[in-house]
């Protein structure tokens, strides 16, 4: 088993089942744990919540983030990500059907890694998700996990 795992955090039925069919075409068969709002995302990165107890040295490699999300936005989840000493380097890629110049900006200003419009049509989607996925799960050397307190 893969031990680099995805977290993706969106709330669009439709669009989780699209992403896990890209990766899947494009295999890429990292295990997936999906949440699907800000504050569920935020509970699995600190252990709270529903997620109380959550083994934390087994963070995601990459967290695939949606902007518009209900409860906490996904600008916010990314923000609270950055300022814990315990997540601020983790992997955050923003993949969004936004086309707002201003969630691009300030995505950029809060420390996202990578910002990816999701585009319409199906292959262009996968062929954005298997650069994705090699990027970030392959080439990629990730921080280390673990490590918390040190800067």
């Amino acid at each position: 088993m893969n031990s680099k795992t995805i977290l993706l955090v969106e709330d669009n039925k439709s669009d989780i089942e699209l992403t896990k069919r890209a990766l899947k075409r494009e295999h890429i068969m990292n295990e997936i744990t999906v949440v699907e709002d800000g504050k569920e995302a935020l509970d699995y990165m600190f252990g709270t919540g529903a997620y109380a107890g959550r083994d934390l040295s087994k963070m995601p490699t990459l967290v695939l983030l949606d902007i518009k999300l209900p409860i906490i936005d996904g600008l916010e989840v990314l923000k609270r990500i950055r300022a814990d000493e315990r997540t601020h380097r983790q992997v955050v890629v923003i993949l969004t059907s936004s086309k707002e110049e201003h969630d691009l900006i300030t995505g950029y200003d809060l420390g996202v890694n990578g910002y990816i419009r999701k585009p319409v049509d199906f292959i262009q989607f996968a062929e954005a998700i298997k650069y994705l996925g090699l990027y970030w799960l392959v080439v990629n050397e990730p921080p280390p996990t673990g490590n918390f307190g040190t800067k």
